[in-house]
């Protein structure tokens, strides 16, 4: 027997936002409220004990259940690593509204939707590798070929979460092709593609 389990986040503390909303979604479509987890924090913060509990509690067979897909991940690469994680340990995805209330992994359909958001995000990081070799290829055009290594950018660091987060990913191979040493890889990210200190910096700055 499957068995429903839900995670709610808001990202806000200070009250202006609660979890009412979201947890009586997930009692009406099944989940029992003694399996809901809750996190009260920024989906883009990688501390978030409610869901780490959550992924804990999930066993094969069992679905995760959220109210918007939103509340899952940081960006479209995260979320779809996730489902990927999710799928490998036979647990499904179940979203109840928005945009992607279509889908639920348990079923032919949903899964078909899924896909072609992992289509977009392999298509996203496709086109990260080609400015990034491109910038490479200028950057040698311009006599800048050896000797010290060329430093983190963003293109680079979102090359190299996505590239982190795959267990066929090589770590020297992925270090050759950023022009990056391996101790500057891992001042950024960490070994799944999760962001470090660094890394959300390097981000925030771009974003100025």
């Amino acid at each position: 027997m499957t068995t429903l389990i839900g995670y709610s986040r808001v990202s806000k503390t200070d009250g202006s936002q609660i979890h009412d909303l979201q947890c009586d979604a997930l009692v009406k479509a099944g989940v029992h409220i003694d399996n809901i987890y809750e996190d009260s924090t920024s989906g883009r913060k990688d501390d978030r004990p409610g869901f780490a509990a959550c992924l804990k509690a999930l066993r094969a067979g069992d679905a995760l259940v959220v109210w918007k897909l939103d509340r899952l991940g940081r960006d479209l690469r995260h979320l779809v690593n996730l489902v990927d994680d999710l799928t490998k340990r036979n647990i499904g995805l179940k979203v109840l509204a928005g945009e992607a209330a279509s889908i639920d992994t348990t079923t032919a359909n949903g899964r078909l939707v899924f896909g072609i958001f992992a289509a977009l995000a392999e298509f996203e990081r496709a086109l990260i590798i080609e400015r990034t070799k491109a910038g490479l290829e200028a950057a040698r055009a311009r006599g800048r070929n050896g000797g010290r290594p060329f430093k983190m950018t963003p293109a680079k660091l979102r090359l190299a979460q996505a590239s982190m987060g795959k267990p066929e990913t090589k770590v020297s191979d992925l270090c050759a092709e950023l022009g990056i040493t391996r101790q500057t890889l891992y001042r950024f990210v960490g070994p799944k593609g999760e962001l470090r200190v660094d890394g959300e910096k390097l981000l925030k700055n771009k974003k100025r």
